[in-house]
């Protein structure tokens, strides 16, 4: 189906009438309800309840192309953004970076709750495992449960490994403000030191930081409980092209094919000539002793 022609665009624009021409279903779905109108499949019969509502209506060229902007609609719960850029990447990145903030906002409104980042969140879950497996752990199996506590240190020290901080001795800063009850001490970015970053406002949502952790306890799970591996001998070659025999090694083992197959041909002119012996003395009604065939079979190699 072709678009509206030039005469009926100009017959509506007289009128004060839009026509759009070939709009898309979503974006009909959009503006219904943006608007709070229905979409209509025919002019016969529409009444005042079909009709939606919007503060302002324009079209509006935007580079190469033309937008339709409806603006301050009663029912519009979503917004359009439009990013620009001299080149493609440039528009990928910040859409991603859009993405990510737009996902970070969803989250803070969906769980209110946050937490301090910067590594405040690992070092005191940390300190707590620790001093959880002194007390109630026995035996082995406390490295075990310490082991865990030490491996959520991973990201502070990471953390200081980007900013090109001295890890270590964050950590013990880390460890010391912790101790002394200080649960938001994180890494300070601006001073290479230690800081409340709750006060400074370096906060991260508490969904993300259970989803992180639960996700590594269950793949580290997952990996230990494999006790096996089975390894495809082909597949762990290395791709390549075909590498040249040594001098000599490719007529030692043209040679070595060739003896095999006169093996085969010796074997099966063995069995042939059993069966012309069999049918010749079948022939001959001669009585055979079947008691020796296996002496026989194991004569010719079968």
């Amino acid at each position: 189906m072709n678009g509206p022609d030039i005469d009926e665009v100009r017959y509506f624009a007289d009128r004060d009438i839009f026509c759009a021409g070939r709009v898309s279903s979503d974006d009909m779905e959009r503006v219904n309800k943006a608007t709070g109108a229905s979409t209509q499949s025919t002019c016969s019969d529409i009444q005042e309840h079909h009709l939606g509502e919007c503060g302002s209506f324009e079209e509006r060229q935007i580079g190469g192309e033309r937008f339709n902007i409806f603006s301050e609609c009663p029912g519009a719960k979503t917004c359009t953004l439009i990013l620009r850029g001299g080149a493609e990447q440039f528009i990928a990145e910040a859409e991603r970076s859009l993405h990510d903030a737009i996902m970070i906002v969803k989250r803070a409104l969906r769980n209110t709750n946050v937490v301090a980042g910067g590594g405040a969140t690992e070092m005191d879950l940390s300190g707590y495992i620790h001093r959880y497996a002194d007390v109630n752990v026995p035996h082995k199996q406390q490295a075990v449960v310490k082991a865990f506590a030490k491996a959520l240190e991973v990201i502070p020290r990471q953390l200081c490994d980007n900013a090109g901080f001295d890890a270590t001795d964050i950590l013990n800063q880390l460890r010391v403000e912790h101790k002394k009850g200080n649960v938001w001490a994180g890494v300070d970015f601006d001073r290479e030191g230690v800081r409340d970053n709750m006060k400074a406002f370096v906060w991260e949502p508490s969904l993300v930081k259970v989803n992180a952790i639960q996700s590594a306890v269950e793949a580290a799970c997952l990996i230990l409980s494999v006790d096996e591996t089975i390894k495809n001998e082909e597949s762990a070659q290395p791709q390549g092209p075909p590498q040249a025999l040594p001098q000599g090694a490719a007529q030692r083992k043209k040679k070595k094919k060739q003896q095999a197959r006169e093996a085969e041909d010796d074997e099966l002119h063995a069995f042939l000539h059993y069966g012309v012996r069999m049918a010749q003395m079948k022939k001959k009604k001669k009585r055979l002793d079947f008691s020796l065939l296996p002496i026989i079979e194991d004569s010719i190699g079968f």
